[in-house]
């Protein structure tokens, strides 16, 4: 797996289970997998030196994340190594102007769109759209950077700090939504396909805060909708591993696609304890052409809360309260240093009362934040 981050630190658990040996190519030692994985491989993603000689040593080799160049991908595969997701899908995972193409001319229904090449194209693009306008670069971007909200009034030294990264501008129309949900599917290399529950996720400064599987009151109707259309982009684009499309929900009832991931999704880490099969394993078996576990929910509902740093030095003296106040509670640690935002880890509840889910994971998040004394 190449990344260290949280991602393939949650996969070793399920690579552990499954009798698979991981191997990490991590930027430091101290990175997240790194911590847990053995003997990790310190490098950079972004030299073909270091891929090459990480990859001589695997069987397949996948990702915690989407920032490999493009074209040391396609060096990779002409080497002979058996990449997972193959360089042609991840593209769309990594260009979101090739993605975008791509899905419209798949008849996927997406926001409207335009590639603009000058802050001058974007207000006509606005005015044909709407009025407001979402700005991303086309590459790099992830947890809210790399967009911007533009409106009528907004400034111009706003309007053209997309364009000083030196990558195509994405324009799309600012949509109506009523909420965000997220369709994850595991792929096979011979077609196998299993999808998962369709969650609501909440995002806060473009950052996910809470994830809830199933997605609540959404109809059996748009929840199928959702998992058929992530099962589609799934096929046409020969995805291997996990999939996750994530999606608008209009306030008129529609699908949006919004983002597309090839790896393990936040959206998805509710899995590991409330799914037969969490994501990861199935990420796993999907990359290694073994049958795909079931995405079946263990429980009616599971909530899932991100751990965002806050003004603490450190987490771990707040476990004792947490754990003691609610032993049913599932706490996941990243191994990162705390900062303001950042996320650290996840606590996951299920059972059968939503709203009691909600509290019982949101105190233990506000708790080890320090926005809670009790």
């Amino acid at each position: 797996m190449v990344g260290g981050g949280q991602l393939a630190r949650m996969t070793q658990p399920a690579a552990v289970a499954l009798g698979v040996r991981l191997k990490v190519l991590a930027a430091a030692p101290d990175e997240s997998a790194a911590q847990v994985v053995n003997d990790p491989v310190i490098g950079d993603e972004k030299a073909l030196a270091d891929l090459r000689a990480f990859a001589a040593g695997c069987d397949v080799l996948t990702f915690d994340h989407e920032q490999v160049p493009p074209a040391w991908l396609k060096a990779l595969e002409a080497d002979g190594v058996l990449v997972r997701p193959g360089s042609a899908a991840l593209l769309h995972a990594q260009d979101k102007g090739v993605m975008r193409s791509r899905l419209t001319a798949l008849g996927v229904p997406c926001p409207r769109w335009a590639i603009v090449a000058s802050p001058a194209e974007v207000a006509p693009f606005a005015a044909s759209a709407g009025g407001d306008v979402v700005l991303k670069t086309t590459r790099g971007g992830y947890d809210g950077k790399g967009v911007w909200l533009v409106t009528p009034s907004t400034p111009a030294e706003i309007v053209e700090e997309p364009f000083r990264a030196g990558v195509p501008v994405l324009a799309e129309e600012r949509v109506d939504f009523a909420r965000e949900l997220s369709a994850v599917v595991a792929r096979s290399p011979h077609g196998q396909a299993v999808a998962y529950p369709v969650v609501e996720s909440v995002q806060r400064d473009g950052i996910c805060v809470e994830v809830v599987a199933p997605a609540p009151g959404l109809s059996p109707s748009l929840a199928v909708e959702a998992q058929r259309l992530a099962l589609t982009v799934a096929s046409a684009l020969d995805v291997v591993g996990v999939l996750a499309v994530e999606l608008f929900e209009t306030t008129d009832g529609r699908l949006l696609v919004n983002e597309l991931a090839m790896r393990p999704h936040n959206s998805g880490h509710w899995t590991i304890d409330g799914a037969v099969t969490s994501q990861f394993e199935n990420h796993l078996r999907a990359v290694l052409d073994l049958p795909l576990g079931s995405p079946a929910a263990r429980a009616p509902y599971t909530v899932m809360v991100n751990l965002l740093g806050g003004d603490l030095p450190e987490v771990y003296s707040t476990y004792r309260h947490i754990m003691a106040r609610d032993p049913e509670l599932k706490v996941h640690w990243y191994g990162k240093g705390v900062r303001p935002g950042r996320k650290v880890g996840h606590v996951t509840a299920y059972g059968a009362g939503l709203e009691s889910l909600r509290e019982r994971a949101w105190h233990a998040a506000d708790y080890i934040r320090g926005i809670i004394d009790e």
